[in-house]
């Protein structure tokens, strides 16, 4: 089985040397396609205006300037002419939930691979406090290879990903395996923007995630987390909310419109 393995951390990330490990245990044939610098909330841009470059760092790993997507995009023309079995994206440093999987980069590689037929699982390691930058990858590399494949031999429609999420305990502690659907956030609250003043006097912004707890329903990815679940989510692309279709057809659908 031929793995490409991508993320959105870089090329360096401590995480994505945690997923070769999770993939050196389901095949000796695992490619490392990843971007050479971080890409976090890129979602899936992809580089259209700007020349891609592509680093060798060894004969199966490559450091692209650019995307996930693009990663993804130009392991056709890396991976030594067949294409991947497989696609594994991260292992993230933090969480991939609720609609946050909206703007994850390592969501996207995934995502991207999907597009291309390929069966594609995107990879994070919970973290509950971000200062400490300790993140519990043994966490992912204990439980990943078996999950991987039960999720391989079951399967699972082309259309859809899996998003898979540990929690921040240590292996020992993690309660069980759960088959969760997307939370919600309450995304008014869990962002914040600081204005700050350089030297010459002129005002720039950061903009991050608060460190607060989230009010989740049972069945969502971000209540299995909180309560030291790992969380397996399938998502697919298709954003149409189906009841205010079957609503606004009764209003516009079939009539001519109107000026």
């Amino acid at each position: 089985m031929r793995i490409l393995l991508t993320n959105d951390d870089g090329v360096h990330a401590e995480g994505l040397a945690a997923l070769e490990r999770i993939a050196a245990v389901l095949s000796d044939d695992v490619w490392v396609v990843a971007p050479f610098s971080e890409q976090s909330a890129q979602g899936r841009a992809l580089t259209l205006t700007t020349p891609i470059r592509v680093r060798r760092l060894g004969e199966r790993r490559f450091a692209v300037l650019g995307t996930p997507t693009d990663c993804v995009m130009l392991a056709a023309e890396l991976v030594d002419g067949a294409k991947p079995d497989l696609v594994l994206s991260g292992v993230n440093r933090g969480q991939n939930l609720a609609e946050d999987v909206t703007m994850s980069g390592t969501v996207a590689g995934a995502i991207q691979g999907m597009a291309m037929g390929i069966p594609s699982i995107a990879l994070s390691q919970s973290l509950e406090d971000f200062h400490s930058g300790a993140a519990q990858y043994e966490t992912a590399e204990a439980f990943a290879p078996s999950i991987i494949r039960t999720l391989l031999k079951a399967g699972w429609p082309r259309e859809v990903v899996i998003n898979l999420n540990f929690p921040d305990r240590p292996p020992a502690q993690v309660v069980a395996v759960e088959v969760t659907s997307q939370g919600v956030r309450d995304v008014q609250h869990g962002l914040r923007t600081e204005r700050r003043t350089d030297l010459r006097g002129d005002d720039y912004y950061w903009m991050g995630f608060l460190d607060r707890a989230e009010d989740a329903s049972p069945g969502a990815d971000l209540r299995a987390i909180r309560e030291g679940r790992i969380s397996v989510t399938p998502l697919h692309v298709d954003l149409t909310h189906r009841p205010t279709v079957h609503e606004l057809r009764k209003v516009l659908g079939g009539a001519p419109p109107k000026r």
